[in-house]
């Protein structure tokens, strides 16, 4: 169970319904749930062809201070019915009314429970609208965690984000997985100028104050690079950015709108660096679909991409613009070549480690000891 599938919610709206279409290929019924987008975003780039994909519309999408919460009835009801003849019920997501829903449901029919946060319990994603995350970690949320049989983390960092909110469940350790397109030949830089790209939402925690700051630091020594900052914006945090750009007197600096599809595929061939300011992520998505096309990152701490630095395919610095502008400085002085060759080890490093098949198993094997018992699948912690 998803709240949405739109793209413009992040990266669970590829990776939720891509993990079931993998688990499906391995034997796996699955049914996804989600609620229906009030203003007629769809499930963007889901394909399910061996699961049953069920959408809901949303109860009350007008109503003010309700619409944000994503409830539907409809959904309610779905689960209530579906959840006695599953094994088990995986949620993903915390927060909003159907992620309660999820957790009554398996409730009442006496299923196994298992929650992915998705991030939503760091620091940094508690700061934001933090007095209504309150109220409903007070009224429900706090509880259905506490039930669950077992929590679902994408890494190291989030697992300790769970452990700090004092939740004792079982721990599943299972990145994320994208899947690697085929090497696109780079296009002929655009008006002779290189690309540093940073593509996700558009939302404060992401960074994006720091990465302008840090391209002032850059842009004048570097004649032939441009910045592009693009994705969906949320609360007109776009419109923040470019006055911040325009303030800093910014020449090559662009905040655009988001791209999907061939598109996307297309803008990540054109790129020559990619950015990833951000003050937290549990995975990180972007920087894993941006070296499985081949193209090197610099991403900060917030996200657990420490391989960028052992495995040589990018630059894995403390937040903030000083340590961003060292970085970016550094790599848009190494030749073409040099970028291409760390470029092809962070494409490497994604078709071994990230891969969707593996993902899948891993989730299978939690499952299985879920809903059967047997000997504790090595990704799962109880410490």
């Amino acid at each position: 169970m998803i709240a949405g599938l739109d793209p413009a919610h992040g990266g669970p709206s590829y990776s939720v319904p891509r993990l079931c279409a993998e688990l499906a290929a391995i034997g796996a019924q699955i049914r996804l749930f989600y609620v229906e987008s009030p203003d007629g975003g769809g499930p963007g780039g889901s394909d399910p062809r061996d699961y049953e994909l069920s959408g809901f519309a949303q109860s009350w999408a007008s109503a003010p201070g309700v619409s944000g919460l994503r409830l539907s009835t409809g959904l309610d009801r779905a689960l209530k019915a579906a959840a006695p003849a599953a094994d088990l019920v995986h949620d993903h997501g915390i927060w909003l009314a159907p992620n309660l829903s999820a957790e009554a449901a398996a409730r009442r029919a006496g299923k196994p429970f298992v929650c992915s946060p998705r991030g939503m319990l760091s620091a940094e994603a508690l700061a934001y609208s933090r007095l209504r995350k309150r109220v409903v970690w007070a009224l429900g949320q706090r509880s259905a965690l506490a039930r669950a049989a077992c929590l679902h983390a994408t890494s190291e960092s989030e697992y300790a984000d769970i452990r700090a909110c004092g939740l004792g469940a079982p721990v599943a350790i299972i990145p994320n997985g994208v899947d690697v397109p085929p090497l696109s030949p780079r296009p002929a830089a655009d008006g002779g100028l290189r690309t540093v790209l940073s593509l996700g939402r558009i939302h404060p925690k992401k960074g994006l104050e720091s990465l302008l700051q840090a391209w002032a630091r850059v842009e004048a020594g570097h004649p032939d690079w441009r910045l592009r900052i693009v994705g969906p914006a949320e609360a007109g945090h776009d419109r923040e950015l470019a006055a911040l750009a325009a303030s800093l007197k910014l020449t090559r600096a662009s905040v655009e709108g988001p791209v999907w599809g061939p598109d996307k595929a297309a803008l990540y061939a054109s790129t020559d660096i990619f950015a990833v300011p951000t003050r937290s992520e549990n995975f990180g998505l972007p920087v894993a679909e941006a070296l499985a096309a081949g193209v090197p990152a610099v991403c900060t701490t917030g996200a657990p991409w420490a391989e960028l630095r052992s495995e040589g395919c990018g630059w894995w610095v403390e937040q903030g613009p000083d340590a961003l502008a060292a970085a970016l400085r550094e790599g848009m002085s190494l030749p073409r070549e040099t970028l291409a060759q760390m470029g092809r080890r962070g494409r490497e490093l994604v078709m071994r480690r990230y891969g969707w098949r593996r993902i899948a198993e891993d989730m299978a094997s939690l499952y299985a000891w879920l809903a059967a018992g047997g000997e504790r699948p090595c990704c799962v912690r109880t410490d």
